[in-house]
């Protein structure tokens, strides 16, 4: 209970002030899509570029946290995919948008916040290991799937390009992309522009945890239940068992496995909507699932902290 409280609580009253303050009409839907576009699109993309810049690329990119953190999340997507396949016979495109759901952890708006609560913020850096390949190998893998299954037996040439266009014109990985060139050329920040970075990157968490609360006003639950409990579970439980089933094999650091664990643990993040939007398949399912596994997610993350090392 001290661990709900003070760790996992202050993220989530963030989150619901954002949420009541919608809901009181208080803010706008407009507010808060221009929220998240400085957030998102600004502000965290700053802090990516800043800590990727910054950071020690041969220490902490370790092969076995990211094979641990990503063999757990591309097995979620497996499960996903062929569990709303199979077990809820949904189509083929639906079905990728699912699988979607169980790839994509909320790594930015809740795995680092509630690592640096819970240890620091210098035990962030195996989190932004994760955060700078999360995103490129989502999409990466969400894309083609789904491309793969709009095609129907017709060519796959332009596939590529469409998954590298999806990729290169988000934010995220612009921010992250830039970063590593940064680090690879071993360019010094001014001292000057990293005093604007870091105030924009302090701004990033809070305004999107807060924007957050405000987008999931508008995801009221809908559609079939048993397959948003079935994406909820892929999500905080299968995800982080198997990555620490992975990270314990793979003989990770502790600060490692908390990292990639706690990543795991979170829930579906709003790129999982944005992209069933994008494919405009089964948006009811994934924005349900955003919202009721965000709820969940305090209580999981909670159960995770009190059991890891």
């Amino acid at each position: 209970m001290s661990i709900l409280i003070s760790v996992i609580l202050p993220v989530f009253i963030v989150l619901a002030f954002g949420y009541v303050v919608r809901w009181r009409g208080l803010i706008s839907d407009d507010h808060v899509d221009g929220l998240m576009k400085f957030a998102q699109g600004f502000a965290i993309p700053c802090l990516l570029f800043r800590a990727i810049a910054t950071l020690d690329l041969g220490e902490n990119f370790d092969p076995a946290l990211l094979g641990s953190f990503y063999a757990g999340a591309l097995t979620g997507f497996a499960v996903g995919l062929f569990g709303a396949r199979y077990l809820f016979a949904r189509t083929w495109e639906e079905s990728v948008a699912v699988g979607f759901c169980g790839l994509f952890s909320n790594s930015l708006l809740l795995g680092l916040p509630i690592t640096e609560r819970a240890y620091g913020h210098e035990a962030l850096t195996a989190n932004f290991a994760i955060i700078a390949l999360h995103a490129p190998f989502c999409y990466a893998v969400g894309i083609t799937a789904m491309e793969v299954a709009r095609a129907r037996g017709a060519s796959l040439a332009a596939i590529p390009a469409k998954v590298l266009k999806a990729m290169f014109t988000n934010a995220l990985i612009i921010g992250i992309s830039l970063g590593i060139v940064v680090n690879l050329a071993t360019l010094p920040l001014p001292e000057v522009l990293d005093d604007a970075l870091d105030l924009m990157a302090r701004a990033g968490l809070p305004a999107a945890l807060f924007g957050l609360g405000g987008v999931l006003y508008r995801y009221r639950p809908g559609g079939d239940m048993r397959i948003i409990l079935f994406i909820v579970s892929v999500s905080l439980v299968l995800h982080p068992a198997l990555v620490w089933l992975f990270g314990s094999l793979a003989g990770l650091s502790t600060a490692q496995f908390r990292s990639a664990v706690i990543t795991a643990a979170t829930a579906p993040g709003v790129n999982a909507y944005l992209f069933a939007n994008m494919y405009d398949r089964a948006k009811p399912v994934a924005a349900s699932a955003v919202l009721i596994g965000t709820i969940a997610c305090m209580f999981m993350a909670a159960f995770w902290l009190t059991v890891l090392p």
